[in-house]
């Protein structure tokens, strides 16, 4: 079948590649598996050879029952897999034990990865994306890659980038190259899931004024007076004249505690 440029498609075909991905992701047999985004059923295929227990979303109505079709014993759910609820689609349950997995579309790579790190969490994450998102994804902390998708990704999940994968294993081969990436959810995260709206606020907030220094930057962001920023900086144990992006994850969680001690609200 014809791939839809609309939903970003791009068919992953290189068997090894397939099959590596479903090593990377460590299912065994009776493991709850969900996939975003079968296609024409390729990592399915990988993951049913393993035993998991396979829930696939596909939002493609042609490639849906293809993928029922060839393999009987996997649940094809038809749907957008940006609006439905993930452990309910799965049938894991609040505490039930899942894997999730996929060749997602790179133009929603985002706001998939966020949904894939919403609480209750996974056990594992694993997700072929676009080679430069899988370098901001990794990134440490002063490097050109370093920003707001890197923290607040490595806040809650511990991220590794596992291999490359050039364009010529996929039909059609996408313009750019890429990487599959595995994302483990902390025991303990660095910001508590209640806090982690005013946490995303701030770091994108700071990376906002990339250019700007810590105190000025802060001072526009939550519109505190130079001398109430400057204390809390202080309690944070952060120097004013640096940049967001030389902060590792922790140094925003501590600031967080402090601006949240202090009062600070987000609209």
């Amino acid at each position: 079948m014809r791939a839809r440029k609309r939903l970003g498609q791009h068919f992953l075909h290189h068997r090894g590649t397939l099959f590596r991905i479903a090593d990377a992701l460590g299912a065994r047999a009776g493991d709850l598996v969900l996939e975003i985004g079968p296609g024409q059923g390729s990592l399915t295929e990988a993951l049913v050879a393993r035993g998991a227990r396979v829930v696939a979303i596909e939002k493609d109505r042609d490639l849906a029952p293809m993928v029922r079709d060839r393999f009987p014993g996997v649940t094809v759910v038809e749907g957008d897999a940006l609006e439905l609820d993930w452990r309910e689609t799965a049938g894991a349950g609040p505490k039930g034990e899942l894997l999730v997995t996929g060749n997602i579309p790179y133009n929603i790579t985002t706001p998939l990865l966020d949904r894939a790190l919403l609480p209750p969490r996974p056990v594992r994450i694993v997700f072929l994306v676009q080679k430069e998102v899988a370098e901001r994804i990794v990134a440490k902390p002063g490097s050109k890659s370093y920003g707001a998708l890197s923290v607040g990704i490595q806040a809650v999940a511990k991220a590794e980038r596992l291999f490359n994968v050039p364009a010529g294993a996929f039909h059609p081969p996408p313009k750019v190259d890429s990487s599959v990436i595995r994302l483990t959810p902390l025991a303990q995260p660095l910001v508590d899931d209640p806090d982690l709206p005013r946490f995303r606020r701030l770091v994108v907030g700071l990376f906002g004024f990339r250019r700007k220094q810590l105190l000025r930057a802060l001072r526009e962001l939550t519109g505190w007076p130079t001398e109430r920023v400057t204390v809390a900086l202080e309690r944070a144990e952060l120097i004013a004249n640096s940049r967001a992006e030389t902060l590792a994850p922790h140094g925003f969680q501590k600031l967080l505690q402090v601006l949240i001690d202090d009062g600070w609200t987000v609209d």
